[in-house]
């Protein structure tokens, strides 16, 4: 790992309030802890991506007329939940003019794709995992998720 990817890492942070980041690969490891809220921030040049950036502000900006949400299934205690496997940011749909992968009602198989994380620049397809019907969306589009953070209801089929 290089300087300018701990940048990255430093970066992705603070974008998303983040006080703590461990990575560990064969014989690197890399542990960053910083003050969330206080005075003193690590002194980084922002990394700066036209591609990502055009993305992020075309999802703001192009939110058009509002849908209706489809209605929601009912959720039942024995759903399972598609969960994050990384920290970094949610897109729910490959480009900010396309449908999202999934939504509430739709059917998913083990290799579905039901969203992209963007960590450290890099778009990572995330799939379901699973097969079953989506219950309920519990992630943001463009919103920071965390390790572990439930992104999709499943019930099992």
């Amino acid at each position: 790992m290089d300087l300018k990817e701990i940048k990255a890492i430093i970066d992705l942070m603070k974008k998303n309030s983040l006080s703590e980041f461990e990575l560990e690969e064969k014989d690197f490891k890399i542990k960053l802890k910083r003050p969330i809220g206080g005075t003193s921030q690590p002194a980084v040049t922002p990394v700066d991506d036209p591609e990502l950036t055009a993305y992020s502000t075309l999802s703001r900006s192009a939110a058009g007329p509002t849908h209706s949400a489809p209605p929601p299934v009912a959720a039942a205690a024995g759903d399972a939940e598609i969960k994050s496997p990384m920290i970094g940011t949610l897109y729910r749909s490959p480009s900010p003019d396309s449908a999202s992968y999934v939504e509430v009602g739709s059917e998913v198989g083990p290799d579905t794709v039901v969203c992209i994380i963007e960590a450290m620049k890099v778009m990572n397809e995330i799939k379901a995992e699973t097969r079953g019907i989506i219950t309920e969306v519990l992630a943001e589009n463009a919103k920071p998720v965390e390790f572990g953070q439930p992104l999709f209801r499943v019930r099992p089929i």
